[in-house]
């Protein structure tokens, strides 16, 4: 591995107060043809989740600003795509203005839903800059708002650092519901082979920084596909949910994916896919990229910690890494 120097990995605020799972597991871990999900299968349509799971979703919205939300018709398919997912890993907030995801979050909420919203720093070596967001909804999903921090980058390796969160399902008794967290990156195209290379030590330190919380996911935009993780790949039983599928609106690459320890996370169902604007809410390729190039990928994952509501998923010792 190559070691970035993570030892300083808190960052300000920061507070430590469609086919079944063998098969998809397979898929995974590469045994299934590419264009096909684990057991032959394709990747499954986004349905609303049911009450005994979520969809946990990674959206790069491009160059998100002042300017697209002043299209009705471009939030309106914003605001229905989100809603379609339990929480949102949200890449490319572009805009200075910072009432920008407020009042996205508000759109979403005028619906009736009720949605809400963590959001990082602005980051990035030029004057181009961008903020990572988790978008969730509040009735299904509570955030820890003392676990949110960006990682800590002291030799520079990443272009935009990954905000980090942890999460719990709302509905189980607290003692069994399941418990996340999510690392939220969107690579630098010019340098994914060492961002890359530093995300594996990103996400051995996020599993290992004393919230004592094993589901570590990582999502976002990777600007690679599932055969170019670098080192980030190579992890001991971490695996990508998105295989054989194109992820941008023109339907030529690859570039964004959930990725986890499948052994420290049984909680994931098998199930995941790519909403698709053009199919789902008859969009022309054109209408579809004034909302973005990319499409939002997602993966389902069960409510209880452990996938049953009887079982105790493994901790950090007792967990094959």
């Amino acid at each position: 591995m190559q070691r970035i120097a993570l030892l300083a990995l808190l960052a300000a605020g920061l507070g430590l107060a469609g086919c079944n799972v063998e098969q998809a597991l397979d898929q995974l871990a590469g045994k299934a043809p590419a264009g096909t999900a684990g057991g032959g299968q394709a990747p499954q349509p986004t349905p609303v989740s049911r009450g005994d799971t979520i969809k946990i979703a990674s959206f790069n919205v491009q160059v998100f600003g002042t300017s697209k939300l002043k299209k009705p018709e471009v939030m309106d398919v914003l605001v229905k795509a989100i809603s379609r997912f339990d929480v949102v890993a949200v890449q490319e907030v572009r805009s200075k203005d910072q009432g920008v995801v407020p009042k996205f979050v508000e759109m979403i909420n005028a619906r009736g839903a009720h949605y809400d919203y963590v959001i990082g720093p602005r980051l990035g070596r030029t004057s181009s800059k961008e903020q990572y967001t988790f978008i969730f909804d509040a009735a299904r999903i509570e955030v820890d708002r003392g676990s949110v921090y960006t990682v800590s980058d002291p030799r520079d390796d990443l272009h935009r650092e990954p905000l980090v969160a942890r999460f719990r399902v709302r509905g189980p008794p607290p003692d069994q519901a399941f418990t996340f967290s999510l690392v939220n990156i969107h690579t630098d195209p010019d340098e994914t082979d060492q961002e890359l290379d530093a995300l594996d030590d990103v996400f051995v330190a996020v599993q290992r920084n004393g919230s004592g919380e094993d589901d570590v996911i990582l999502l976002g935009d990777l600007n690679v596909d599932e055969y170019h993780l670098g080192e980030l790949g190579s992890l001991p039983n971490v695996v990508h949910a998105i295989s054989g599928v194109k992820t941008n609106t023109r339907g030529t690459k690859s570039y964004d994916n959930i990725l986890f320890d499948r052994r420290a996370t049984p909680e994931f169902t098998g199930s995941w896919g790519v909403l698709n604007p053009m199919a789902e809410f008859g969009l022309t390729v054109d209408e579809a990229l004034a909302v973005s190039d990319h499409l939002p990928v997602w993966a389902e994952f069960m409510i209880h910690e452990g996938g049953t509501p009887t079982s105790v998923a493994a901790r950090p010792g007792t967990t094959a890494r």
